[in-house]
């Protein structure tokens, strides 16, 4: 039987855990992150639009919120979506982090947030977007989707600055199929998100149903011999199609769905997270190893944690040498079920989509890393031997650019 390897290493669900029932699912997870407080939203992004509009509310002379050039298109839609305008700052040479001249460049008056982003669990640089954003009075929001469970200096992502969000999306670990918690250091701020959150967001019995559905299809489908069908099958269509966009999701419409979580998918949430901590020492282990092999293969950048950090790993994120170089080995691994994607496609103002909300500047390092980068999942199904087989196809596409 065909098997198929998701491109990140999600919890699988287990059926007892769609068991009826009801938890306080956001306190539970605040306990294990050792945090005051969270709050329980939709999905990263509806998080991301109650966060602005509540700091909006705090500072409305303030409307431009600074973000990565490269990252998940959602967040200029959250932002659009919050009325506010997104400003884009290019990355670091050969890093996901926001280049810190540019930042200090950028920012100034109009500036309500910096939205530092903790790409793939490993933990971004949020003490540059701090220095600035003491400068010049803005918010420093941490963009933590992919990075539940990580932390820096013993504390969890999204406590360095002002406020931070997870993702609970299909893929990020945990998953309540979509779902978002959001935190604040402060009362002051944790009170403005209440507020925000009780002038945003709607009962929407129709979405409960539409996302108990697609819960229940996860926990059935998550598997390597349904995975074919679920995303293998979409993916190559997308490919064959020349679609590089929609084989990895990010064809996003313009509509942002905010709405309360039920209590079902809180319960399935609450049994999920018993396990999500043995599961994510699991795949830590498995990523050091394998990302020691990668960095012995010439012309591999492979992204890991810096000192005092300690990252979550839903994939390996890592760059080669050039666009060509990255495309030879994506034309055999892509399609070859292995877990091999990519994360973005573009910069952001590179999706047609987006050309009405980011303006189009000159951005050469995002350009350049959405060029050059390709994710490996680290799902504990990606066995040795096929692991091996990756690292062979990468070897192959660098020496034969020689």
């Amino acid at each position: 039987m065909p098997q198929e390897l998701p491109p990140t290493a999600g919890l699988p669900l287990r059926v007892t855990d769609l068991l009826p029932g009801r938890a306080p699912f956001a306190e539970r997870v605040a306990h294990w992150l050792e945090v005051e407080q969270l709050q329980l939203e939709c999905s990263g992004t509806a998080a991301m639009v109650v966060a602005l509009r509540a700091m909006h509310r705090l500072r409305p002379q303030r409307d431009e919120v600074v973000v990565p050039a490269w990252t998940c298109p959602l967040v200029a839609l959250a932002i659009h979506r919050a009325g506010l305008r997104p400003r884009l700052c290019d990355l670091a040479p050969n890093h996901f982090d926001m280049d810190a001249a540019q930042l200090a460049a950028l920012a100034g008056k109009q500036t309500l947030a910096i939205v530092p982003t903790h790409l793939a669990g490993r933990v971004a640089d949020v003490n540059a977007a701090l220095d600035v954003a003491h400068q010049t009075g803005a918010y420093v929001l941490e963009d933590a989707a992919q990075a539940l469970g990580a932390t820096q200096d013993g504390r969890s992502a999204g406590l360095l600055g002002d406020a931070g969000f997870f993702s609970l999306a299909v893929g990020k670990g945990l998953t309540l199929f979509e779902g978002g918690l959001l935190m604040a250091r402060d009362t002051v701020m944790r009170d403005a998100f209440a507020a925000s959150h009780r002038a945003t967001i709607q009962r929407d019995p129709g979405m409960d149903w539409k996302r108990a559905l697609e819960l229940t299809g996860y926990a059935l489908a998550y598997r390597p011999s349904l995975l074919p069908l679920a995303y293998g099958r979409p993916l190559r269509r997308a490919l064959a199609a020349g679609d590089p966009v929609a084989a990895v999701g990010d064809d996003f419409g313009p509509d942002i769905p905010l709405h309360t979580v039920s209590r079902w998918r809180q319960a399935v949430g609450a049994r999920a997270l018993k396990r999500l901590p043995d599961f994510l020492e699991v795949t830590r282990t498995q990523a050091l190893k394998r990302v020691a092999q990668l960095r012995q293969i010439p012309g591999i950048t492979v992204f890991d944690d810096a000192p005092g950090q300690r990252g979550v790993w839903p994939f390996l994120l890592l760059t080669l040498p050039s666009e060509a170089i990255r495309d030879d080995a994506m034309r055999t691994l892509w399609t070859a079920g292995l877990g091999v994607s990519r994360l973005f496609i573009h910069a952001l103002p590179d999706y047609a989509y987006l050309r009405d909300i980011v303006a189009d500047t000159p951005l050469p390092h995002a350009r350049d890393f959405a060029a050059r980068s390709l994710t490996i999942t680290n799902s504990p199904w990606l066995d040795d031997t096929r692991f091996a087989a990756i690292c062979t196809e990468l070897k192959r596409a660098i020496a034969s650019a020689l």
